[in-house]
């Protein structure tokens, strides 16, 4: 049983740079009892993960003698690295493996031995006269500073000086956030030539109905708005990796910090699993874009500052992220206030910014509750978020929100992500992490459009504007219902927004020109403002008019809205207790969509609305269900709604002809990478769900 506990660990540490930790795998050398004793238990095959992860050891195990498990450079001879061979057999890096040993850890990464000799980079101490390292001197082609092989101390000595396990991130913490990595050269040289978008935003309308009798007045009139973001050059000319001379700068840079729950519920299969996540953040990070860690835990440390993705940078983060372990206790709110600290005291900004944060629990250190008159008080779940990240903030940066497993705080999350304009995404199948981190960061990497406001405006002088419909982005009606504004924000390459307007329409003799359409945003490329031209709403007015045919773009979009808002009701009728007219409403709604005109043709997004009305019924036919998983599907449910953008939501299931709806070809494409890598691909449970969210939406004829 413990060779194939090794083997599992063998597979999920090769080809990504993690191992599979745990609390009691991390313990220091005193704790060999509790270590021994603990293997057993552990060693049962209770995770999914694990399971499917010994049917690859085999084959990983195949370039482990070629592969650096660190770094996952190749280690050949000759190529000026020093290497070192533990006396597990085992091979790795010399800078690689004591690095880690400088973060604490004496085992190996691989199968978690125990050693007698310990690697170290630095001057030798008097405390410790035991010469240079061994290594093998025909792989030696450079100093590597001194490199020593450090016996561990007798325990005796050991549990007096607090410096020989040191704790990991020492002196990466500082108080003040402002010693991130320069932008690359590169970068300022695209500036000089830039090398944004050739097209620009795509706007078109459509009319509730092509024509109104002359006489006729209309209150509430819907014209629904569609805007669709360009394709980037680089997703045109370019298919190859996201290193390449040839894209590297032909996208916006990003500047990421990632905010990850290392607390006690997360050890074992989690954290490897999060590690593994997190090595292809790294790999698939260009030279330019920048990445910064922050841990948290009962407390929060920064592994690392803004650091570029070049070689070096990716080597050290990966490092670092290999030397994460778990314990103590979960305070979202101290790891939030880390990573707002490092996006406001940098010194220079990426165009791109955002944050992403994972949790598995619920915050037990800040959320306090709120009082109201003669309410039950209701937690703050605001004040988990700094002010200064916040939306319509200086700094506001989106944090997209990953809630993990059964125990999570999904209303803490997703009130979180709300409150910053981010996304909040149910991960309920713990090897789904590095997908769902593929889907968003494959989104994250094609931003084209930035600080996009769309401007509506009334041309004929009876047309008043009554109502925009925008989600959770925020819009407005000026005073005299002449025109509008909706804050769209950042647009992913080839990402569609949806938006219905209403507006009175009084009698007029000829056609009519109702609004004006047109929007203005920044290239994050250039920098420069983009003007689109204005799309005029025409309307014929027939003297006489025997059938008016509803628009079915604008009947798809009324049904999508309409489940999502069924989605809230029900959701507060369950929260209420009331889970049987929680289920009664998702039903009412399922039949008023099955009736409707593009439900009736059998319209894709219709029966995708459908499917996923019936997986909330299912996880609301009881208590247990609900909470289980049934409140967290339903909020990512309307976190994707809300945004229009793709979430991960709920266990998994393979479907080849359903897609999400708001997914970008960025991130499929990043998804399908993420999933090709992954050699648990091949378990049916490893995809994120599709085929009950939604399809890919049609474009709009």
């Amino acid at each position: 049983m413990e060779s194939m506990w090794r083997k599992a660990k063998l597979a999920l540490g090769l080809n990504h740079c993690v191992y599979a930790p745990s609390t009691l795998g991390d313990a220091s050398p005193s704790d060999e009892p509790s270590l021994r004793s603990s293997r057993p238990a552990l060693a049962s095959p209770a995770s999914s993960a694990f399971s499917v992860s010994r049917a690859f050891s085999k084959s990983g195990s195949r370039s482990s003698k070629k592969t650096c498990s660190i770094c996952l450079a190749a280690m050949k001879p000759g190529h000026g690295h020093a290497l070192f061979t533990a006396e597990c057999s085992h091979s790795f890096h010399f800078h690689c493996i004591a690095s880690s040993v400088k973060h604490g850890n004496h085992v190996c990464p691989v199968c978690r031995a125990k050693w007698k000799d310990i690697p170290v980079l630095g001057s030798l101490s008097s405390e410790f006269p035991h010469g240079r390292a061994r290594v093998n001197p025909v792989n030696l082609q450079q100093d590597e500073g001194n490199m020593n092989i450090l016996r561990p101390l007798p325990r005796a000595i050991s549990s007096n000086r607090q410096h020989y396990r040191m704790p990991v991130f020492q002196d990466l913490d500082t108080s003040i956030f402002d010693d991130d990595e320069p932008l690359d050269s590169l970068s300022e040289v695209a500036k000089e030539s830039p090398q944004g978008c050739i097209k620009t935003v795509e706007i078109k309308t459509f009319p509730e109905f092509s024509e109104i009798v002359q006489s006729s007045s209309e209150e509430n009139f819907t014209i629904l708005l569609h805007l669709k973001a360009p394709l980037a050059q680089t997703l045109q000319t370019s298919s190859g990796c996201l290193q390449d001379n040839t894209s590297r700068n032909s996208r916006a840079p990003v500047d990421l910090v990632t905010v990850l729950d290392v607390s006690g519920s997360m050890s074992g299969t989690k954290l490897a699993l999060l590690k593994r996540a997190m090595g292809f953040v790294i790999q698939n990070l260009g030279p330019s874009d920048r990445l910064s860690v922050i841990a948290f835990s009962s407390t929060a440390r920064r592994l690392f500052p803004l650091r570029r993705m070049s070689e070096s940078g990716r080597q050290q983060s990966l490092q670092a992220v290999n030397s994460l372990i778990s314990s103590g206790g979960t305070n979202i709110a101290e790891g939030l206030r880390k990573g707002a600290k490092v996006i406001e005291e940098r010194k220079q900004k990426n165009p791109v910014c955002s944050i992403m944060l994972l949790s598995d629990g619920q915050d037990t250190y800040t959320v306090t509750p709120t009082t109201g008159m003669g309410q039950q008080a209701q937690p703050n779940y605001q004040s988990l978020v700094p002010p200064s990240i916040r939306r319509n903030s200086s700094h506001q940066v989106p944090v997209h929100v990953f809630g993990f497993g059964a125990d999570h705080d999904s209303v803490s999350l997703h009130s979180i992500s709300e409150s910053s304009s981010g996304t909040f995404s149910f991960i309920e199948v713990e090897a789904a992490i590095q997908d769902a981190f593929a889907q968003c960061i494959g989104g994250l990497l094609s931003v084209v459009v930035q600080e996009m406001r769309v401007e509506v405006k009334s041309v004929h002088p009876g047309v008043q504007l009554g109502s925009i419909t925008s989600g959770s982005y925020a819009s407005r009606i000026a005073d005299d219902k002449r025109s509008g504004l909706i804050d769209v924000g950042d647009l992913y390459a080839d990402e569609e927004r949806d938006f219905l307007v209403s507006v009175n329409i009084p009698p007029a003799s000829q056609e009519t020109s109702l609004l004006k359409i047109g929007c203005i945003y920044r290239d994050p490329m250039t920098k420069e403002a983009i003007n689109v031209d204005d799309v005029e709403v025409k309307i014929s007015r027939p003297f006489f008019l025997t059938t008016r045919v509803m628009s079915i773009e604008v009947d798809r979009q009324k049904n999508r809205l309409q489940a999502a808002e069924a989605m809230a009701k029900a959701r507060s009728a369950a929260e209420n207790g009331d889970l049987p007219q929680a289920v009664s409403i998702l039903e009412d709604c399922r039949r008023t969509l099955s009736e409707s005109l593009s439900g009736q043709s059998g319209d894709r997004l219709c029966m995708s609305l459908n499917a996923e009305l019936t997986e909330m019924q299912e996880r609301m036919a009881n208590r247990q269900r609900y909470e289980a998983s049934g409140r967290a599907y339903v909020l990512s449910g309307l976190s994707s709604h809300s945004w229009q953008r793709a979430t991960a939501r709920g266990d998994s299931t393979d479907s080849s002809s359903l897609v999400q709806a708001y997914q970008t070809p960025s991130m499929v494409d990043m998804l399908q990478r993420s999933q090709t890598m992954s050699p648990l691909t091949q378990h049916p449970t490893r995809r994120i769900r599709h085929a009950k969210s939604f399809p890919a939406r049609p474009h709009p004829r």
